[in-house]
Formats: structure tokens, C-alpha cells, sequence
């Protein structure tokens, strides 16, 4: 329980820290989102001062002090009010995240769950059995993620969905189903969703492979396996029990980060695949100099990242008792 509260505490300090650097940063950025409104509509028309201050008003723009701003923020915070995006004005920017963010958690969750737990099974059969065939499998995911991702994706695209025609070449779904929990929809989202993922799989699986690989040739030196194989244990126990167990303490803290990012999405996945995530918000929103939204996906970015690794530190004290010893 020390060790818990420790933990705790020092994430509630982190959280409030990405909260108010979240806060100050776009007030320290130079211009005033309404500008950026008008440029894009191209209103020619004067705008009056009153109707400038309401829209002033609706972007959060104050000349508050920084401490009622400060408190005003925290407020709206915890209501869930990001304010008005500028990209996709008027549209809240807490409707236009709820929109996205389904889309890229599960396509990219699902693609990076699955190439952690592929690459760190296939690292440990790589690296219990080194010096075999299996160890062919390094240098062969290893070339494919020196591949740039763009030009796989592309490649990806080309084959599967435009030669083959396995798969749809663009969007999240198809436009002739009614989005909601009935099954046209469901597998026409599962349908489109399989390559991006499969891309995704394709490139990263060789830095968790050759890490878990490595990790398990190291540990298998320990004095604890050496001693594990002389008492007869079963091969797979010692596999497992011992020597994978311990190699995979730092893909753990490396699945943590991942996955903390998942959120933000894979914005090159999601340009070649036209496919509607938080990427794409992201570039949108850098495109339009859009600060409340671009507020709003690293506000969500940091309490993904805090909390996945909250999480894993639980996990790690779990798997090796070494940490809430220290801690």
C-alpha cells in the first residue's frame, strides 16, 4: 500500500502539471483564434466589435486575470468543455474527439496489442532457441521496419486493396451502412480496419521481436536459469517461468509508453488510409492553427500517457517484487 500511494501521488502531481502546462502554453502562442476563423471563412464584411467579442468569448479569449482564466479552465475541465474548434467551426472540440477517438483506439490498440504480444512470443522462442531457423526471423522483420512506413502502407495499399481488391482503399467504413452497433456496420468497420492494422503490425513487430530476443539470449546467462536447468525442470517452464519473465520487465515499460500513445493515433496510417482518427484531427488542426483542439488531443494525450503507465507500474510491481522493494 506504500508503495501504491507513492505512485499515486506522483501521477496526481504529473496530472496537474500536464494540466497547466496545457493551459499556458496556448496562451503564450502569439494570435487570437478568431482571426484564424475569419481568414478561413474569408469574410470580407467588417466585423463589428461586439459580434468580434462574442466570438472572442465563444474561443475562451479573456482578459481575465491569468488566475480566474487559470480557474475558469479547471471548471470547464472537469464539464468536459474544450471549447469551439476552428478547424470544424462550430463543432464543440469534445464532440469532435468523441467522434474520433473510437476509430483510432480500437484500429490502433488492437495493432499494437497484437505486435507486442507477436513480437515478445516470437522473441522468446527466437532467443531460447538461438542459432536456429528461427533466428531468421530478426533479420527478416527487421527489413521490413527499416522499410520507411509510409512506402509499406503504400505498398500495403497498392497490393492488397487496389490489385487484389481484399480490401476497401480508403475510409473507416463504408458510406452505404448507418453507423451504430448493428452488423452491416460493425463489419464494414472491421473490413476497412484490417490493413491499416496489418500495417501497423507489419512495421513495428521487429522492435519488439529483436528487444525480447535480445533480452531473453541475456538472461538465459543468469545464474537462476543456469540453476533451473540443472534441478531438471522442464524446458518450458524455464522458458517461462524464469527466463521470459524476467527478459520482458523493459518491453513492459516500452508497451506502457506505446500504448499511452495509442490515442493520438498513427497519423501516417491514417493519412494513407484516409481513415477518420485522431490523426487526422491533429493534422486538421495544425493546418488551421487550431489551439483549442490541438489543447484538447494533448490534454487527452497526457492523461492516456500518465495513466498507461500508472497501470504498468502496478503490473511491474506484480511481475518483479524488486520494485516495490526499491520504491
Amino acid at each position: 500500500m506504500g508503495y501504491l500511494r507513492r505512485k499515486a501521488l506522483f501521477y496526481l502531481v504529473a496530472v496537474w502539471a500536464a494540466v497547466t502546462l496545457n493551459f499556458l502554453i496556448p496562451r503564450l502562442i502569439k494570435g487570437n483564434p478568431v482571426d484564424a476563423v475569419l481568414a478561413k471563412t474569408q469574410n470580407m464584411t467588417p466585423m463589428s466589435p461586439e459580434a468580434r467579442r462574442a466570438l472572442e468569448l465563444q474561443f475562451g479569449v479573456s482578459d481575465d486575470p491569468l488566475w480566474q482564466q487559470y480557474l475558469g479552465y479547471l471548471g470547464n475541465l472537469l464539464r468536459g468543455e474544450f471549447g469551439l474548434s476552428v478547424a470544424y467551426y462550430p463543432t464543440p472540440v469534445s464532440k469532435v474527439l468523441s467522434q474520433s477517438l473510437p476509430w483510432t483506439v480500437v484500429m490502433v490498440g488492437i495493432a499494437t496489442v497484437l505486435s507486442v504480444l507477436l513480437g515478445i512470443a516470437l522473441g522468446t522462442l527466437a532467443g531460447w532457441r538461438r542459432g536456429t531457423w528461427l533466428d531468421a526471423l530478426v533479420p527478416t522483420t527487421t527489413f521490413l521496419a527499416a522499410i520507411p512506413y509510409f512506402w509499406l502502407a503504400l505498398v500495403l495499399l497498392w497490393l492488397l486493396g487496389g490489385v487484389l481488391g481484399w480490401f476497401p482503399l480508403n475510409s473507416g467504413y463504408s458510406y452505404e451502412t448507418t453507423i451504430g452497433f448493428n452488423w452491416p456496420f460493425l463489419r464494414s468497420a472491421v473490413h476497412h480496419g484490417i490493413l491499416p492494422a496489418a500495417s501497423i503490425v507489419v512495421a513495428s513487430v521487429a522492435g519488439w521481436l529483436l528487444g525480447m530476443r535480445n533480452m531473453m539470449v541475456s538472461t538465459m546467462a543468469e545464474d537462476y536459469v543456469l540453476t533451473a536447468e540443472a534441478k531438471g525442470l522442464r524446458p518450458r517452464r524455464i522458458m517461462i517461468q524464469y527466463a521470459a519473465r524476467n527478459a520482458v520487465l523493459p518491453s513492459v515499460a516500452g508497451f506502457a509508453i506505446t500504448l499511452g500513445f495509442v490515442v493520438s493515433g498513427s497519423i501516417a496510417t491514417e493519412i494513407v488510409f484516409s481513415y477518420p482518427g485522431v490523426g487526422m484531427n491533429l493534422v486538421a488542426a495544425v493546418a488551421n492553427a487550431d489551439y483549442p483542439l490541438l489543447q484538447g488531443i494533448f490534454l487527452v494525450i497526457s492523461l492516456a500517457v500518465l495513466g498507461a503507465n500508472f497501470v504498468v507500474d502496478l503490473l511491474y510491481a506484480l511481475i518483479d517484487p524488486r520494485t516495490r522493494q526499491a520504491g
